[in-house]
């Protein structure tokens, strides 16, 4: 049995975690509120261009952009996986990064190759170590994602689309369902379908200014620009709840383990009163 004086050491260790533990826990709260509120405006705006971009892929348009032509033979594939730059939020890159893995082994077996454009330290890390294609990435995004630095690296993908080096691109990342439940999904980004809008029974097209192609343009570069802000946004979100949740996890595990070692010690204390009052005693007995 360990002695009164190594159980107090580990006592004062743990308590000294839970402080950690419990700060992380307010400030990862105090995070959330603000993430949430980030990814509950930009969802709107995200939505709303979704359905522009599935509406102009239905269009009879002369013009066809690449990001609207579906190529019969898939060669190459390019997923961008956005991941957390920092760790201690529960399961939340594992399961990104799981699903990952599962796409890229999906699809080396079916004989298509795979470039991949990291957003985030953590996935970053290990498809590194995984010595995946990584064409670009992007770490330290801070506490709230900017449009500026993340422009370069997705460029990379989406050049790469246009050159015909890479023929769909999907997006994976973590969509924020509440506080206690964020999933892990994978989305394609490219080519665009026209499954984001609505059923048309006619055949209509816009009325374009200046002309259909600058229009097009902009626009889907737009599109892009706000699907993945909105992925990173929400991933920006679900990290800190789980961040929350893990740390109260964790602040509660080691409130259970003080009061656990302060049991033992009572007891050792016990027996060593116990021990020292039974020496006492035989000690005047014997006298």
């Amino acid at each position: 049995m360990p002695s009164s004086k190594e159980i107090r050491g580990k006592i004062k260790s743990v308590e000294n975690t839970r402080k950690i533990t419990k700060a992380m826990e307010m400030v990862a709260a105090s995070k959330m509120r603000k993430a949430q509120e980030r990814m509950r405006v930009a969802r709107p705006y995200g939505e709303q261009i979704r359905r522009v971009a599935a509406h102009m892929a239905n269009a009879l348009t002369e013009y066809k952009h690449p990001y609207l032509v579906s190529r019969e033979t898939v060669k190459s594939v390019g997923i961008i996986v956005v991941t957390s730059d920092k760790g201690l939020c529960g399961a939340l890159n594992s399961n990104v990064l799981r699903l990952t893995v599962n796409r890229i082994r999906d699809n080396e077996q079916a004989g298509v190759k795979v470039k991949i454009t990291a957003i985030g330290n953590k996935g970053f890390g290990l498809l590194q170590r995984a010595r995946g294609d990584i064409i670009s990435h992007i770490t330290g995004l801070g506490d709230a994602p900017s449009m500026e630095k993340l422009i370069g690296p997705v460029k990379v993908m989406l050049d790469a689309y246009t050159n015909g080096e890479v023929d769909r691109v999907m997006l994976v990342y973590t969509r924020f369902i509440n506080t206690m439940k964020q999933e892990a999904v994978a989305e394609q980004l490219l080519p665009l379908s026209g499954e984001l809008g609505f059923e048309r029974d006619t055949s209509w097209d816009y009325l374009y200014e200046p002309e259909p192609k600058a229009v097009i343009e902009a626009l889907l570069i737009r599109y892009v620009e706000a699907l993945i802000y909105q992925a990173v946004a929400e991933n920006m979100a679900s990290e800190q709840s789980a961040r929350m949740v893990a740390m109260k996890a964790a602040s509660d595990n080691a409130k259970n383990v003080i009061g656990e070692l302060k049991l033992v010690y009572n007891k050792t204390r016990q027996a060593a009163i116990t021990k020292e009052l039974a020496e006492i005693v035989g000690g005047a007995a014997a006298v």
